[in-house]
């Protein structure tokens, strides 16, 4: 093949979309990379939780930075930016479940995972909790199990829970109440 020569104004336009490009990302490399070790394994285990599935919360975990990395959004602290970040993912998983429209598997982590039971107890007995929760967790909606899991799982605040999911912070609290006494209803009245 022949190599064609660029004219002047087609060098230009090049160098245009490449400065464009790297503008268009919003922290070095050194920056998102702390960032996303600061961030990965809360933003996974979020996902793995919703979706109930591992490798997809792998993907989307992939495509939530690399949206989160295109966006031309400034952020005013830290945790504006981990907030934005959570609402890629939530709706990344939301449209992910609205394509699919299946049922919903939402693990509870094993005894050797973080987020495991307590040690020392009866093993039969918690694995049935386990599983009871898990099938309780199934029945909430995809919103309720987001919020609960932000809540309970990950300490998030009201506030880090809106700016998340897109909701107000004034309806956080009843929303989270009912999503409790929802999970408490699926679970048979037991707390």
């Amino acid at each position: 093949m022949f190599a064609r020569e660029l004219t002047v104004s087609e060098l230009e336009r090049l160098d245009r979309i490449a400065t464009a490009a790297v503008d268009a990302l919003q922290m070095d490399e050194d920056t998102f990379r702390a960032f996303y070790d600061r961030t990965a394994r809360q933003v996974w285990a979020y996902l793995a939780r919703i979706t109930g599935d591992r490798t997809l919360a792998d993907d989307l975990l992939q495509e939530s930075y690399y949206r989160f990395l295109r966006a031309r959004q400034s952020f005013t602290n830290e945790s504006h930016r981990r907030n934005y970040l959570f609402r890629i993912a939530t709706n990344l998983a939301h449209d992910r479940h609205r394509r699919a429209h299946g049922t919903v598997n939402v693990p509870i982590p094993a005894e050797n995972e973080p987020g495991a039971l307590a040690d020392g107890r009866d093993v039969a007995v918690e694995t049935q909790k386990r599983a009871d929760l898990e099938r309780a967790m199934a029945q909430l909606k995809p919103r309720e199990r987001e919020m609960l899991w932000l809540a309970y799982a990950h300490g998030s605040s009201h506030e880090e829970i809106a700016a998340s999911l897109g909701l107000r912070k004034s309806s956080i609290k009843i929303l989270l109440f009912r999503a409790r006494r929802r999970l408490a209803s699926a679970l048979g009245g037991q707390s």
